[in-house]
């Protein structure tokens, strides 16, 4: 693949990353809209928030089973325009099975498209030889800022949900189509990888045969990052305003900051990985993640409260896409099946935190509950050498390929 065609394929699987977090953004910052347009009743809402992330995982295990056939760039081209017809249709809706429907093709799809992006951006990194996934990261963070801008916008002008999907939709879809047309996989010519390898062909051991045991400490740690991660989405606003004092307009503020110091961490977070090396970030990243657990739950007031989640923002960043990288690095022969595997437990992460945290906050305390993501992520130090070792040979024995000079 010549340079040109690796920096195509970065930058529209760059828009694929950005396209998400848009779509994902206008999904979840409109929730109390799609009740009330639905009439969710309360106790019904957690079972239809519960069902995307369950499907979600679902169209994973699909995926893995998929790209065994088709290439994972086919998957994506397909699975991101179903993802934006299905919140097209939640927002177009008007009976409860209508929104039932779109929402189980959303979760279905985004499962789909988490696997196929995480997979094209491990493979684009091994053909580039060096660290570039932080920063797929980085474009579904500014996604999600702009997602989550113009849902307020919309509430703001009070317009229907389709009239808030709706223009979005007809921008994102055709642009994420044409975007489709340079997705590219790490690989040479007759469908091998950079490496010489075959594409999803095992090499024994740990670089080819997929092994769960070996996978299992990443997953872990995807598992609490996720924990942690929801944990600030759903929880944020609720314990400044609750336990911090602060006003109802201050309490939309920890998330933004969450979003914004997110988007900086992983903006630079490739860099951090290339100077010091995938450990040494992930060990940073989880000990400034579990500082800023410890300063919100100490917090003596809602400013300092707002320091801690600016904390987390920068400590959790990086661990996600790191955890990608470096299930390929492991199965450099099979790194497909392994990223569909891994990105299972992002949902799992999401499902258990924010119902943890509420339970705990209820049956003891909020301060207290924000203690247990705090060991959680902390945990992520046992597993930190999963992330290495960061050395001249390119996982699983392979030589790193000679395109670190591509833009």
């Amino acid at each position: 693949m010549t340079d040109a065609g690796l920096r195509h394929g970065r930058a529209s699987l760059g828009l694929s990353f950005g396209v998400q977090g848009v779509a994902f953004a206008l999904l979840v910052t409109r929730i109390p809209a799609i009740q009330d347009q639905y009439g969710i009743s309360d106790g019904l809402l957690p079972v239809f928030l519960a069902a995307v992330p369950i499907l979600a995982g679902a169209g994973s295990v699909a995926t893995e089973k998929v790209v065994a056939r088709v290439r994972p760039s086919v998957v994506l081209r397909w699975a991101q325009p179903l993802v934006l017809l299905a919140l097209l249709g939640v927002g177009a809706g008007r009976e409860m099975w209508h929104v039932a429907v779109a929402l189980g093709v959303f979760g279905l799809a985004v499962g789909a498209l988490d696997a196929s992006m995480n997979m094209l951006g491990v493979s684009l990194q091994r053909a580039y030889g060096r660290s570039i996934m932080t920063g797929f990261h980085a474009a579904y963070s500014l996604g999600g800022i702009a997602g989550a801008s113009l849902a307020w916008a919309g509430a703001r002008w009070e317009l229907s949900l389709l009239a808030s999907y709706l223009p979005v939709v007809a921008v994102l879809l055709p642009a994420a189509l044409i975007g489709s047309r340079w997705y590219r996989e790490g690989k040479g010519a007759e469908g091998k990888r950079p490496d010489g390898t075959e594409a999803g062909a095992g090499s024994g051991g740990a670089g080819g045969a997929l092994s769960f045991k070996l996978l299992l400490p990443l997953c872990l740690i995807m598992t609490f990052a996720y924990i942690g991660d929801s944990t600030v989405s759903n929880w944020s606003a609720k314990y400044l305003q609750d336990v911090l004092g602060g006003s109802e307009q201050l309490a939309t503020v920890p998330y933004n900051l969450y979003m914004v110091t997110t988007l900086l961490g992983r903006a630079v977070g490739d860099l951090g990985v290339r100077r010091f090396g995938a450990v040494a970030v992930v060990r940073g990243g989880s000990l400034l993640a579990a500082g800023g657990f410890a300063v919100v739950a100490v917090a003596p007031g809602a400013w300092v409260g707002m320091l801690g989640f600016t904390m987390l923002g920068f400590g959790l960043c990086v661990i996600v896409p790191q955890t990608f990288a470096a299930a390929g690095r492991m199965f450099p022969g099979n790194s497909d099946a392994a990223v569909a595997r891994l990105n299972i437990f992002n949902y799992v992460g999401f499902l258990v935190g924010s119902p943890l945290v509420g339970a705990l906050g209820d049956a003891w305390s909020y301060r207290g509950a924000m203690l247990v993501p705090m060991v959680l992520v902390l945990a992520t130090l046992v597993y930190a050498r999963a992330f290495g070792p960061e050395t001249a040979r390119y996982g699983g024995g392979h030589e790193r390929p000679r395109t670190a000079d591509v833009g």
